[in-house]
């Protein structure tokens, strides 16, 4: 009894958990088939003011990419017009619609042609020929971009066939998918003559193209979209088999392409990793590195320790065991590459002794012009401090008549901590006048004197 009350638990259990995957992740409920479809037919067109909002957003783009700017970018696929046909190409095979298809595959024509030919145009100016690492990043995909393109045209077509449409949801599939930055490089590669930028970027956006109808012909499958009524049926029997084989036919090749390149990045990831565990444990520089996976090929510089036969075999045993055989390694280094090493920390070592040496040097020669500096003091104050004696001297005595000896000296006085030199002046006068009397004359003399030698320190003495 209590095994059966168990499993009815179990069951209820399982069920309440199925209701609520049901309820969070079934989109089938507020699917809107009819306007869904109107909406997509209504973005398909290219004419008029879609036309000018593609070459706009085209130019846009292009000035982005070659300013490396990521915010213009970014505002040019916003406003694109671009996902509209790709996305009917995608739901004209998911409902049988011919006509739609054929309008879906002429406006993507249209649109290709027309953002090619502005982005040649504007980078044929040729201030505007220089090669960025936003150009650079458009001419080769990965297995990344494959994901990023369907995971996108899945959330696309799932945000349109909502009855409220999440508008954050398409502009942010715009930005993620990036159809706008391929078809630039793709206009700067043949502006410039750069075919490679020109094939890698069109294989990208190829990429993005198939894989964005790709799934909104599988969402459209899910979410069981009318099909197309033909009242001939076996009109309609022949369009059926047409676009399935069509579908095929594009399914085929993307499945494929995704396969090579998540092998292509598969490959370049295992080789990186190999490469940089022994980088790290024997302390090599690893210059110019090139991982070819489409000739198996691995090709670098190498500055330190020599690369030996050995390690180029453990190479390969580690990539073989990792689905990756005969992988072939094409080192460039000197047979004298441990001496250029040595030399290299010689140099290292030469460079931080001459750096001591010319720290020494630069000390001695702060020391020397403070010296310097101090010795142009002195020489100031000595300068200062020279005084015309024989001229005082014939002044004093014809101001001065009692006046019968002048001499001069300098005194010299200390405080223990520092020197001064005082500039003296000795008088002798005559017997006629009172010691009083000298007093203010020989203050008269100094005052004169200070002044008309600009030195306050100068003292005027009697000569006894």
């Amino acid at each position: 009894m209590e095994s059966n009350n168990q499993s009815v638990e179990k069951e209820n259990v399982w069920k309440v958990f199925k209701n609520f995957l049901k309820s969070t992740l079934d989109i089938r409920e507020d699917t809107n088939h009819e306007a869904t479809i109107e909406d997509v037919q209504s973005g398909i067109n290219i004419k008029g003011q879609g036309a000018w909002v593609l070459i706009f957003s085209i130019l846009i783009a292009s000035a982005g990419l070659n300013t490396s700017s990521t915010a213009v970018v970014i505002g040019a696929m916003l406003i694109s017009p671009l996902m509209g046909p790709i996305v009917g190409i995608g739901l004209s095979l998911g409902i049988n619609d011919v006509d739609l298809m054929r309008k879906a595959i002429k406006n993507f024509g249209i649109m290709v042609i027309l953002a090619l030919f502005t982005s040649f145009l504007f980078f044929s100016i040729p201030i505007f020929q220089n090669e960025t690492p936003e150009l650079r990043a458009r001419t080769f995909p990965d297995v990344r971009d494959v994901i990023i393109a369907f995971s996108g045209g899945l959330a696309l077509i799932v945000a349109l066939s909502r009855r409220n449409k999440q508008i954050n949801t398409i502009a942010g599939v715009a930005i993620a998918t990036a159809l706008m930055p391929p078809l630039c490089t793709a206009g700067y590669g043949l502006a410039t003559g750069k075919w490679d930028f020109f094939g890698g970027a069109m294989f990208l956006f190829t990429i993005n193209t198939i894989f964005i109808a790709l799934a909104t012909f599988a969402v459209v499958k899910f979410l069981n979209f009318p099909m197309k009524v033909y009242i001939n049926s076996s009109k309609r029997r022949r369009i059926s088999q047409l676009l399935y084989l069509l579908a095929i036919l594009i399914l085929l090749p993307s499945v494929w392409m995704f396969y090579r390149l998540y092998k292509k990045s598969d490959f370049e990831q295992k080789v990186t990793s190999v490469i940089n565990e022994f980088k790290d444990d024997k302390e090599v520089v690893i210059l110019n590195q090139i991982i070819d996976y489409q000739n198996n090929t691995v090709s670098f510089a190498t500055v330190g320790k020599s690369v030996t036969n050995q390690n180029v075999v453990s190479w390969r045993e580690k990539l073989a065991k990792q689905g990756y055989p005969e992988v072939n390694f094409e080192i460039a280094q000197s047979v004298e590459n441990l001496e250029t090493q040595n030399m290299i920390e010689k140099l290292e070592s030469t460079y931080f002794t001459t750096q001591q040496i010319l720290n020494k040097k630069e000390e001695q020669i702060i020391k020397q012009e403070k010296e310097l500096i101090e010795l142009q003091k002195q020489l100031y104050i000595s300068e200062k401090s020279k005084i015309p004696f024989d001229q005082i001297a014939r002044e004093i005595k014809i101001n001065y008549s009692g006046v019968s000896e002048v001499a001069y000296s300098k005194l010299i006085k200390t405080n223990f901590s520092s020197f001064d030199t005082i500039p003296t002046i000795y008088l002798k006068w005559g017997s006629q006048f009172s010691a009083n009397q000298i007093a203010i004359e020989e203050q008269k003399i100094e005052k004169w004197l200070r002044l008309k030698l600009n030195n306050e320190k100068l003292v005027v003495k009697k000569l006894n």
